[in-house]
């Protein structure tokens, strides 16, 4: 990261808001709907939700699909033009990947 790389901090940021969508607890729309203002909760926190606690097999899944959604939209990008992108997007699936292939090689 000292080094400033470009395909390492995109792909750790996306990587984090997947984690970050992954570990929201659905809203029922229809508990929103039937409450009248005057009922709906007030003040500070009083909306807030506990998270999901992801397990670590999860979390895995969740990089691992990172991962593989740029290799496949890299895979597509079979233009002249888009050689740049794609070589982007293998590089920030390389460093999802290395994080999944243990301490020793991150």
């Amino acid at each position: 990261m000292r080094a400033r790389d470009k395909a390492a901090v995109s792909a750790l940021r996306a990587t984090l808001a997947a984690l970050d969508n992954a570990e929201a607890v659905p809203v029922d729309e229809a508990e929103l709907r039937g409450m009248a203002l005057e009922q709906s909760p007030i003040g500070a926190g009083a909306t807030e939700a506990a998270r999901r606690e992801l397990s670590e097999r999860t979390v895995v899944d969740v990089v691992r699909a990172e991962a593989a959604e740029r290799l496949e939209v890299a895979a597509q990008l079979t233009a002249p033009v888009h050689a740049d992108r794609a070589a982007q997007l293998r590089a920030e699936a390389a460093v999802l990947l290395r994080f999944l292939d243990g301490p020793g090689t991150a």
